[in-house]
C-alpha cells in the first residue's frame, strides 16, 4: 500500500561521508568538510562523461588545470585567491556538474543553490563569502580557457568548433604538429582526489605561513 501523505517538508540535507549533513538549501560552513569535496568532486565527470580515455575527466582534475592556469596569467596570485580559484567548482560535490545547455534550462533555481553553497564553502575556509570581481573574472578566464583544451583534447570538439564556443586561447604551448596542446590525461578517482587534497593543503601551508609573517610583523 502507498504510505500516507506526510506534512513534512522533502528532506533537503545530504549525508556526507565524513559524518555531516549539509543542508543543500540553507548550507552551514560547519558541515563543509574538504575530505568530503575532494571525494566528491573526483568523482563527478565533466562533460557528462562524454570524452575519451579509461577515465571520466573529474572536476577535481579540471578545478587543479584552472587553479594551474590562473597562476600562468596571474603569477603572484596571493595564496588565499588560489584556493578560491581551487574551489570554483567545488558546489559540484553535492550537486554535480551540470553541463551548461541544461543550466540555461533550470535558470535561477539552480543559481540559487549553487552560490550558496559556494559562499557557504568560503566562509568555511576563511574567505569572502562573495570573493572579488577580480578574482571572479580571473577564474572564469582559466576555466574557459581549460574547457577549452577539454573540448578539443578530450570531449572531440574540432578545434574551430570550440574555438567559436570558448575562444581560442593565446599564449600557450604548441604541440609538434602546431595545434594548441596542454596535454590532458584524465587520471583515476583516487589519483585525482590525492592530488585535490594535496594542493589544496599547500595553499592552506601559503595562507598560514603567510599569516604568521604577518603577525610578526605586526608584533614587532
Amino acid at each position: 500500500m502507498p504510505s500516507a501523505p506526510s506534512d513534512q517538508p522533502p528532506r533537503a540535507w545530504q549525508r556526507m561521508l565524513s559524518g555531516r549533513r549539509l543542508n543543500l538549501l540553507d548550507p552551514s560552513p560547519l558541515d563543509v568538510e574538504i575530505s568530503d569535496i575532494a571525494h566528491g568532486l573526483a568523482r563527478v565527470a565533466r562533460w557528462n562523461g562524454q570524452t575519451y580515455g579509461n577515465h571520466a575527466f573529474s572536476v577535481a582534475e579540471h578545478s587543479l588545470i584552472v587553479e594551474d592556469i590562473a597562476l600562468m596569467l596571474k603569477p603572484d596570485l596571493p595564496p588565499h585567491w588560489r584556493q578560491a580559484v581551487l574551489l570554483h567548482d567545488a558546489p559540484e560535490y553535492v550537486i554535480g556538474d551540470m553541463i551548461s545547455p541544461f543550466k540555461a534550462v533550470i535558470g535561477e533555481a539552480y543559481k540559487g543553490v549553487e552560490a550558496r553553497l559556494q559562499a557557504a564553502i568560503h566562509l568555511r575556509y576563511g574567505l569572502p563569502a562573495e570573493i572579488p570581481q577580480a578574482v571572479k573574472k580571473l577564474a572564469k578566464r582559466a576555466d574557459i580557457i581549460c574547457a577549452y583544451f577539454e573540448a578539443v583534447e578530450l570531449a572531440g570538439f574540432e578545434e574551430k568548433e570550440a574555438a567559436k564556443i570558448f575562444g581560442k586561447p593565446r599564449g600557450f604551448p604548441l604541440n609538434s604538429e602546431g595545434k594548441l596542446h596542454f596535454g590532458l590525461e584524465p587520471l583515476p578517482v583516487a589519483r585525482a582526489q590525492q592530488k585535490f587534497m594535496k594542493r589544496f593543503e599547500e595553499i592552506e601551508a601559503l595562507r598560514e605561513a603567510g599569516n604568521k609573517r604577518k603577525s610578526a610583523r605586526t608584533s614587532g
